[in-house]
């Protein structure tokens, strides 16, 4: 209970920092312009050089799945309508209080990006931001996320932890609400 404890201790902490920097932790709107599953719809098959080309500029909002800091970079994986997209966060790329927030997140939370379109040297399609927008700050940790949740008694109590860490479980709500939308 003594982790569980710590942990919560430091996500106020991070809150009390964000807040601190001008974000609003629980933002009242976002507007963005696509949805993930829309971009990789849109955007998944164009060529390097077409993105760049067109500069494809989106707002997009997700909850963070993975954060890789690489010294004044680093990689996040946002996770919405069941799709991940890569984002890029460079230090000389976005406002100085944009860096420092991305300092301060943690895997979990909510946030909004604006940038534009590129693909890595690996091919993946990526956001390169050029500004951050914090929307919502998780303050309990995530379920494992490569075993997802297992606990049986805890998928049923606690169903928003299910559908967040299962995306299979999540799948099989939005097919049965699509089964009975057509009755």
């Amino acid at each position: 209970m003594a982790l569980e404890d710590e942990l919560l201790r430091q996500r106020h902490e991070r809150l009390a920092q964000i807040r601190e920097l001008g974000f609003d932790p629980y933002g009242h709107a976002f507007a963005y312009t696509n949805t993930i599953p829309q971009l990789l719809a849109e955007y998944g098959n164009k060529t390097p050089e077409e993105l760049n080309n067109s500069q494809v500029r989106v707002r997009i909002a997700g909850r963070i799945l993975t954060i890789r800091r690489m010294g004044k970079a680093g990689f996040l994986h946002l996770l919405h309508g069941g799709e991940k997209l890569q984002i890029y966060v460079r230090k000389d790329a976005v406002p100085e209080a944009s860096y420092k927030l991305y300092e301060l997140l943690d895997i979990g939370d909510i946030i909004g990006a604006s940038g534009y379109l590129f693909r890595t040297k690996t091919g993946e399609l990526t956001l390169h931001v050029e500004e951050l927008f914090f929307l919502s700050k998780i303050m309990l940790a995530m379920p494992e996320k490569w075993h997802g949740l297992e606990d049986i008694e805890t998928r049923y109590r606690q169903r928003y932890l299910d559908l967040i860490a299962n995306p299979e479980v999540r799948d099989v709500f939005f097919t049965r609400s699509k089964i009975i939308r057509s009755f």
